[in-house]
């Protein structure tokens, strides 16, 4: 839960469509044991359907993987949209940004949180990968919403708000990067009040 008392929706459950299913288990398995150490089998058998379902619903494993980095992203956006819906300014918006990394990370994850799925995924996949493109568009497009908060707070600043949004960006990233290796949202608290200082004073 972040600061500002909001409770994070729970991950997919076990319900739905084979395709839901298949998804929801790889959103799982992948989270918990990585992309490579994650086989077929067991995201099969841990969404309860036949192998064949798999390849009805995707090409590979490779396909599989990108499903999951795209509903990650959205995943992540639906987050940041529902906190946004309570932001009254561009200020708040910059800090619905942070919200939402924070709500992300206080899902109940089966073996505690890791920091970014994305990010995991992404340190797996060899240069080149068009799952790496997924991610770099997710990040890039985290980017693309702060700098247009705070491009909101500087009119007519357009190089200033640029660099503004890439300094909170990076914040951004570093703290999830130390709160996956602590395994607790505390560094993105820490970075949030950072960020609100920062644009405070915009």
């Amino acid at each position: 839960m972040s600061e500002s008392g909001a409770a994070a929706p729970q991950p997919a459950t076990r319900r739905g469509t084979a395709r839901e299913k298949l998804l929801a288990a790889a959103a799982r398995r992948f989270y918990a044991d990585g992309v490579s150490a994650t086989g077929i089998d067991t995201i099969t058998a841990e969404a309860g359907v036949a192998k064949m379902s798999l390849y009805n619903n995707f090409s590979s494993k490779a396909d599989l993987v990108r499903a999951y980095l795209d509903a990650r992203h959205e995943e992540w956006l639906g987050l940041y949209r529902r906190r946004l819906e309570r932001a009254e300014d561009a200020r708040a918006g910059v800090l619905a940004v942070f919200d939402a990394y924070a709500d992300h990370a206080a899902f109940a994850y089966e073996r505690g949180f890791r920091g970014c799925g994305l990010l995991n995924a992404a340190a797996e996949l060899p240069a080149g990968d068009e799952g790496r493109a997924v991610v770099r568009r997710h990040k890039e497009e985290v980017e693309a919403l702060l700098a247009g908060h705070v491009g909101e707070l500087l009119p007519g600043r357009p190089e200033e708000a640029r660099a503004t949004a890439e300094h909170l960006a990076f914040l951004l990233e570093g703290a999830m990067a130390r709160a996956g290796l602590e395994g607790a949202g505390a560094p993105l608290e820490r970075a949030r009040a950072m960020a609100a200082d920062l644009v405070g004073g915009l």
